[in-house]
């Protein structure tokens, strides 16, 4: 029995290195090779002169995931609270942008964000504007938080259904505030949701790049965009891209390992 279970993870292990481990060898390959194929570092120290683009690009994503943590949090915590009935529905409303193009969801933001559009319409009542909301830093941040929002939600609300509300009305009757409870009780309870979210809103954010090509113009580059300018633009130069890439997932991997550790400090001292 135990080699026939073996033999079902066959098709999943081939799968893997095909598609996971030759392309990570493949980008390894190209990060320390120059055109001819002779072993150099010069891909990897020429990465120097973007520091501004990976410190922009880590800065927006951090915002972007902070923001997308303090939307989610209540509304995880709402939705956990919820009837059962009522929980799928409302996590349906979660998940309906989600049915729609990652590009046509992106594109609604630059007509409603542009200087004529429907937000400078609103604010000019008011006597507000016109803004110049698109290719800007915000615009991207905005884009990164409405599109990774949902990432955040359902991790949060899988954890916090798993919280007995008893435990938080335990707290409340032996006089915690509010505050208490939430920082006491539902933070640290809640910390394996709050990691996972973290790491899949961080990711794609961190390394995104059509929401920063559409909403942030050409001033807003980040590491995402640079990458594809190596691979399918006109500086097109393949192991440079390797090197930005191969640079970007070891952040991405330390970023994961991370939050990883401190899910797992949090955890011990629940239990």
């Amino acid at each position: 029995m135990k080699i026939y279970d073996k033999k079902l993870a066959y098709p999943y292990f081939v799968w893997m290195v095909l598609f996971t481990v030759v392309p990570l060898i493949i980008v390894v390959y190209y990060a320390f090779t120059d055109a001819n194929g002779a072993f150099t570092l010069d891909n990897l120290t020429s990465i120097s002169g973007y520091g501004s683009v990976f410190a922009r690009s880590l800065l927006l994503a951090l915002i972007a995931t902070v923001i997308c943590l303090v939307i989610a949090f209540p509304v995880g915590y709402f939705l956990s609270r919820l009837r059962v009935n009522k929980q799928h529905i409302m996590l349906m409303l979660v998940m309906l942008p989600m049915w729609m193009n990652f590009l046509l969801r992106t594109y609604a933001w630059m007509g409603l964000l542009s200087v004529n559009g429907p937000v400078n319409a609103v604010l000019g009542v008011f006597g507000l504007g016109p803004f110049n909301m698109l290719n800007t830093s915000g615009a991207v941040v905005l884009g990164m938080v409405y599109n990774y929002v949902p990432y955040m939600i359902l991790p949060l609300y899988t954890s916090m259904t798993k919280i007995d509300q008893s435990l938080v009305e335990a707290a409340q009757d032996l006089g915690a505030s509010t505050t208490k409870t939430l920082v006491r009780v539902l933070i640290p309870m809640s910390v394996p949701g709050i990691s996972t979210g973290i790491t899949m809103v961080f990711v794609p954010a961190v390394s995104t790049f059509v929401i920063s090509r559409m909403l942030g113009g050409g001033s807003n580059l980040l590491i995402g965009d640079l990458i594809e300018m190596q691979f399918l633009g006109n500086s097109y130069n393949l192991n440079v891209g390797s090197a930005m890439s191969l640079v970007l997932m070891i952040i991405v991997l330390l970023c994961m390992s991370f939050t990883s550790s401190f899910d797992e400090d949090e955890m011990e001292g629940v239990s």
